[in-house]
């Protein structure tokens, strides 16, 4: 990649953007499966520990971008959700699309953002204003 992509790209806004949203989109999949599972016996809900939230507020705070860069979103088990059936299935459907709706908000937010400094580094490639 040339140095003044490779620049643009690391920049603590973009960096920390592309970071919340691909944990977004992650989390947006552990949402969906949880709502598809919500009729399954036995199921355990997932979603992104607060780990990662807490981790990522240190790096970003510490101004360690290469952590940052470093941070993987993972989905887990969620330890704290309690069954809400006999059958041990701990899915909440109304906790699930609520979880869903702000994550489409952050989403939507975070695609924004994201998308705007890729089309700020398109228009000065092409040379248009």
């Amino acid at each position: 990649m040339p140095a003044v992509l490779d620049n643009l790209y690391n920049q603590e806004n973009y960096l920390i953007s592309k970071k919340l949203l691909d944990a977004t989109h992650l989390r947006h999949e552990a949402l969906s499966n949880n709502i598809a599972n919500v009729e399954t016996p036995g199921f355990k809900r997932r979603d992104l520990p607060q780990t990662f939230s807490v981790e990522l507020r240190r790096a970003v705070d510490r101004k360690d971008f290469r952590r940052v860069k470093a941070l993987l979103p993972r989905s887990a088990e969620d330890r704290q959700a309690k069954p809400v059936r006999m059958d041990g299935n701990t899915v909440q459907l109304d906790e699930e699309l609520l979880a869903m709706n702000r994550n489409a908000l952050n989403y939507e937010y975070l695609t924004g953002a994201v998308g705007g400094t890729i089309k700020t580094i398109n228009k000065a490639i092409r040379g248009r204003g």
